[in-house]
């Protein structure tokens, strides 16, 4: 069953499950991509009720926007609404050095190389990926304004921001939605960002919803990781155990609704009044079917302070 919600103070009319790309970032954070899998999976979305999707050049320095490009092609472009992220420069070609760009210049070019990737005449939602120290917010917001007086992008917002970042850059612009981490074993958010977002109506999505897969139960902790997690502590000796312990005691909760682990950490992030949409990372069709049934459904009070206590 899906679940829609207006972003924010945009007009953009999203699905309250996202499905996130970094997954398509080829040899960069992931090992391997099956390309295959992933163009089941989008197909599955679409039919699953899921029309949002989120992506960034950086993923793959650009492999997973072409890859999401190729797949949603002939895709009538209502049926879907798509986020993309700038700020990773890198200076020659895939795979070089990269350094942090929010100038004016630089993302007016990229978001026209985005677009070409994607094979696309406008991005919905263009957000600002990470902070930049080295350019004036009014700059970054000037180069944002054209590109929507262009018609290349239709809002913006950012990612990877603290309060006062957003608010530095709401200064100058409108900037609409704010993407920051946040599952249930990291709720840094809570304290400053998430009031703030609801006191100006920013739309939040929310990335490492389920802590790269910690919080689906499928881990028993004695599991070794050659991927992006190998670098992570929440995947690291007795941590990692714990964790995982952790997150078992969500399973008679989630049985007693008919739910999986996975489908519970989801609604219960959806709960949050901050929260519009949660992204959840993809890998094959099974992934986002189990991920929308976190849709279309309500946790009690009782059950989402249970689950908080749960994972004390």
């Amino acid at each position: 069953m899906t679940e829609m919600v207006t972003l924010g103070r945009t007009d953009l009319k999203v699905s309250r499950i996202c499905f996130g790309c970094w997954q398509m970032a080829r040899n960069q954070f992931w090992p391997t991509v099956d390309e295959q899998a992933m163009n089941a999976a989008v197909h599955r979305a679409l039919d699953a009720g899921v029309n949002f999707f989120d992506t960034a050049d950086a993923y793959g320095d650009g492999f997973a926007e072409e890859l999401l490009g190729r797949i949603l092609k002939g895709v009538p472009r209502d049926r879907f609404i798509l986020a993309d992220k700038v700020y990773h420069h890198w200076l020659g070609g895939p795979g070089s050095p990269r350094v942090g760009d929010l100038s004016y210049d630089y993302l007016v070019w990229e978001c026209e190389q985005s677009l070409r990737r994607l094979g696309l005449e406008h991005i919905d939602l263009y957000l600002a990926h990470t902070f930049d120290v080295m350019t004036h917010p009014q700059e970054t917001t000037r180069a944002f304004d054209k590109l929507k007086k262009d018609g290349k992008i239709r809002f913006y917002g950012v990612s990877n921001f603290n309060a006062e970042q957003l608010r530095s850059f709401r200064a100058f612009g409108s900037y609409d939605t704010l993407q920051p981490r946040y599952n249930l074993l990291d709720r840094e958010a809570e304290g400053e960002l998430f009031p703030y977002c609801m006191a100006n109506r920013i739309g939040v999505m929310t990335y490492s919803s389920l802590q790269y897969g910690l919080l689906t139960g499928k881990f028993k902790g004695n599991e070794v990781f050659e991927d992006v997690r190998a670098n992570s502590p929440f995947f690291k000796g007795d941590e990692f155990i714990k964790n995982v312990e952790k997150v078992n005691r969500l399973r008679p909760i989630a049985q007693g609704l008919g739910k999986t682990i996975t489908q519970l950490s989801l609604r219960a992030i959806l709960e949050h009044p901050a929260v519009s949409c949660a992204i959840a990372g993809i890998k094959n069709a099974g992934h986002i079917e189990e991920a929308a049934g976190a849709m279309g459904w309500r946790l009690s009070r009782e059950d989402y302070y249970a689950i908080r206590a749960t994972l004390a």
